[in-house]
């Protein structure tokens, strides 16, 4: 019987591809069952287990067909040359028993340490750390202010690149952009906000967020401190009219009229970042449609027609959800509301808003000028201050400090004034954008700039004469000897009510009859 020529597989080469594939091939098992097991999505793993993971499969296989092409090459060039033979194995022999069992458990530790490497890899880069540290390090801005926001517990990569291979895909083409013009140092500074690459509200924003919900209003305490020797506190209460979209949940109203659920709401921009609006246009639930254009700069037909229209959702009024940069007023203002400044230190509203908003070079030629100025301050004008609170001013060098580095960074250009925040007006142009009296239908309908739309003052510390105070709640019956009861003696829960005693013939009367109103 003639003797089979050994396989061609049988190399050294191949045999390295075969242990690229073996490898592939257990991190992708691995990797499937997580997908399997888990219950939510991953915006990564099912790129690594299907692309990625097969690329190397891929690529084992490719190492194995050339290992087999270079053997082929060799025993025609050397028909005479000895063929790689498989090595005997007798495990009666120690030291081959021993040699056979450390190949097995090397082979078994590098194939484990693939597929653990493999998801470790996949969970690294879809972390915030991966994000604004290791590999994006001009991101440090975004990066910072991601930290301060209530936020910082999602991962970027749930926002900003979705799941599948198109939506990896695409980020990681921009990503090779932006490394090539990191390389060449010509990255913007500041960086963009990618206001028209972000993923549509109801694949990020409605994950968690009920956008059906009515929420009615909502009671909002606002303190600002005055730029004064006492740093005076104004605290302004206000009611906010955040209302609901939906009416299967309640009234359609205030703010949340606007997020598209019985009106929808498209606009026409004249900017990037959508500050300048020219043109609206609002249909109902009924199918009624009304445009408004700014009579300031109207658009003619063709205009509107070639235009790109965007419809409203979430993001174009929280622009800033995750990435927020403060203005130093409310950034201060924030900080003595939450206890880290003193209001007793004189004037350090003043001189703290001051020195923030100094043009610096680096963040470290601000740290320098922010402990410098303000203990210069305190030595020249309030040296008593200076003697005996020492340690009062240093915390405030510091909180002072602490607010630059979280929402100023001069070496990217980066602060509040070039990212406004359009919720509320007051820094930057928000509900005004539309809300300016100036944006008018052609039957003469104006979408107001009126204060009480979207909140109304209840009380101002300011004007304390003027504004309503509050009121001890008092019970609309007199309940007499029965007042110093808890509410739930009488108020039970899906029961129908029961007197606490027995009134016999007179159960029929009217609570009043009874417990007449005080006068």
């Amino acid at each position: 019987m003639k003797n089979r020529s050994p396989t061609l597989f049988r190399n050294y080469i191949s045999f390295a591809g075969a242990v690229i594939v073996t490898a592939s091939v257990v991190s992708i098992l691995l990797l499937f069952l997580i997908e399997l097991s888990q219950r939510s999505d991953n915006p990564y793993l099912g790129i690594i287990t299907y692309i990625i993971l097969p690329a190397f499969l891929a690529f084992g296989l490719l190492v194995i067909a050339i290992g087999m092409v270079v053997e082929r090459r060799r025993r025609r060039l050397s028909p005479s040359s000895d063929i790689l033979p498989y090595p005997k194995i007798d495990f009666n022999d120690r030291r081959q028993r021993s040699l056979a069992l450390a190949i097995t458990a090397v082979s078994f530790i590098f194939i484990c340490a693939s597929a653990f490497g493999s998801y470790r890899a996949y969970e690294y880069t879809e972390s915030v750390e991966f994000c604004g540290k290791a590999c994006h390090s001009v991101m440090k801005p975004e990066f910072v202010a991601f930290q301060a926001t209530s936020h910082a517990s999602i991962k970027c990569v749930d926002c900003h690149v979705g799941h599948g291979a198109q939506s990896y895909a695409r980020s990681k083409l921009s990503g090779a952009r932006q490394l090539w013009a990191l390389a060449r140092n010509s990255y913007s500074r500041p960086i963009e906000t990618p206001v028209h690459n972000m993923r549509p509200a109801d694949q990020t924003c409605e994950k968690c967020h009920w956008s059906s919900k009515f929420h009615g209003a909502r009671l909002k305490t606002f303190n600002h401190y005055a730029y004064d020797e006492n740093n005076s506190l104004r605290q302004t209460r206000m009611l906010i009219n955040v209302g609901g979209g939906d009416p299967a949940t309640g009234p359609v109203a205030g703010i949340h009229w606007h997020m598209n659920l019985g009106n929808q709401i498209t606009f026409i921009a004249a900017d990037k970042q959508r500050q300048a609006i020219l043109w609206i246009r609002v249909q109902d639930r009924n199918g009624n449609v009304v445009e408004y254009h700014d009579q300031r700069r109207r658009l003619s037909a063709e205009q509107i027609a070639s235009a790109e229209k965007r419809r409203m959702d979430c993001i174009d009024c929280h622009n800033r959800p995750a990435h927020a940069y403060l203005p130093p007023d409310v950034a201060v203002d924030q900080s003595f509301a939450a206890g880290r400044l003193d209001p007793s230190l004189p004037y350090l509203k003043r001189q703290a808003v001051e020195v923030l908003n100094k043009p610096y070079n680096t963040e470290q030629e601000a740290l320098n000028t922010i402990s410098s100025n303000l203990n210069a301050f305190y030595r020249a004008n309030y040296s008593q201050h200076y003697s005996e609170r020492g340690d009062t001013i240093r915390s405030a060098v510091s909180e002072t400090q602490r607010i630059f580095k979280t929402y100023f960074f001069p070496e990217m250009k980066t602060d509040w004034s070039v990212h406004p925040n359009n919720i509320g007006h007051l820094y930057s142009t928000g509900c005004f954008r539309c809300h300016d009296g100036d944006h008018v239908s052609d039957t003469g309908k104006v979408i107001r700039n009126d204060c009480n739309i979207c909140h109304r003052v209840l009380s101002d510390s300011a004007r304390p004469a003027t504004m309503p105070t509050t009121i001890d709640f008092q019970h609309p019956v007199d309940l007499g000897s029965l007042a110093d009861r808890k509410c739930e003696t009488c108020h039970k829960a899906n029961q129908v009510f029961r007197h606490p005693v027995n009134l016999g013939d007179i159960s029929t009367f009217q609570c009043v009859e009874c417990h007449p109103r005080k006068q």
